[in-house]
């Protein structure tokens, strides 16, 4: 039950580490083998339903609204990157996040980033159905208020 590591190396891209160990009693030989293992965070639907967080669908997402923007794709790797270690640190401890709050996430930032942007996602995200729910979001962009971000 008692031994020491001699020697440790990580393999497979840092997924796990070999360590040869030696009994401290009649020492034996031996090596062991640790990977570590992380929960995916899962991201619960709106219905309820419940899928593994991809990073490549939320870039993709942000990517579309940002099509023909002005924006370099430095600032949409940071933006997709703020996005996800938020998400990480608010789904921490049930390893899950709602979609309606990383939804909120993405138009926090677009809204910051680029008021096309923000609208193109808000429509897309909030379902927009007539062109009332269009003009009241531009309005209240051109207004100068943040109304259009409840």
């Amino acid at each position: 039950m008692d031994d020491k590591v001699i020697d440790s190396r990580t393999l497979a891209n840092g997924e796990s580490i070999r360590r040869r160990r030696e009994c401290e009693a009649c020492g034996f030989r031996f090596t062991s083998y640790e990977r570590i293992e992380e929960k995916p965070l899962m991201v619960v639907k709106r219905d309820g339903r419940r899928e593994p967080f991809e990073r490549q669908k939320l870039e993709r997402g942000v990517v579309r609204a940002l099509e023909k923007r002005p924006v370099s794709q430095l600032s949409i790797e940071n933006l997709v990157n703020e996005i996800e270690d938020e998400a990480a640190m608010k789904g921490k401890a049930a390893n899950e996040i709602p979609s309606v709050e990383l939804g909120e996430m993405v138009l926090r930032r677009l809204f910051d980033l680029d008021k096309v942007a923000y609208v193109r996602f808000a429509s897309v995200y909030r379902k927009f159905e007539t062109l009332d729910e269009f003009i009241s979001v531009i309005e209240s962009l051109g207004a100068g208020t943040q109304a259009g971000r409840a």
